[in-house]
Order: structure tokens, then C-alpha cells, then sequence
């Protein structure tokens, strides 16, 4: 196992990303705070607007699922950083 890996569970990270992406639990699990902050309010103004009509709102949900599969993609690969910049290593066995 590398050094500078995370305590954080990889699984978890990756399920939590899968399931919760565009909310962003998976950043509040790795303790990524404002980035968890900042996908939660994307997703709940995309809501707002999308439930008052307003295109624009699927416009942010379009930008909040590309954003969640980039960030899939970085921890399916082991290249996302937890909050206190260690990588989430793959388990390897």
C-alpha cells in the first residue's frame, strides 16, 4: 500500500459517489467540506429551478451529473484526494 494513501474506505467512496453523486455525500465522506457544500447547493438550486419552470435548472443538473461522473472516474481509478490530500488507494490484496 502506498504512503500517502487515505484511511477512507475505497468502496464506500465509490459507492457513495454512485448512488449520492449528484448530491455529494461521497465529498462530505471523504471530508471534503466546501466541495461537498458546493455540489449540495448546485443540486438543491437546479431543483429550485426546475420545479418554478426555469430551464436553466437543468442546465446546473446537466453540469452537476458531468461533474459527478468526472469525479466517479477519479476515484474508480485511485487519483481522488480525501480532504487532507491523501490519495483513496484501490484495495489491493
Amino acid at each position: 500500500m502506498r504512503k500517502d494513501c487515505s484511511d477512507k474506505s475505497y468502496l464506500i467512496s465509490v459507492c457513495l459517489c454512485g448512488v449520492f453523486g449528484v448530491i455529494g455525500v461521497h465529498h462530505f465522506y471523504v471530508e471534503r467540506w466546501l466541495h461537498g457544500l458546493f455540489d449540495f447547493s448546485l443540486f438543491i438550486l437546479s431543483l429550485f429551478f426546475i420545479l418554478n419552470g426555469n430551464l436553466f435548472g437543468y442546465v446546473l443538473l446537466i453540469i452537476d451529473v458531468i461533474h459527478t461522473i468526472y469525479v466517479t472516474y477519479k476515484l474508480v481509478v485511485g487519483e481522488y484526494k480525501d480532504g487532507k490530500g491523501k490519495f483513496i488507494c484501490i484495495p489491493i490484496n
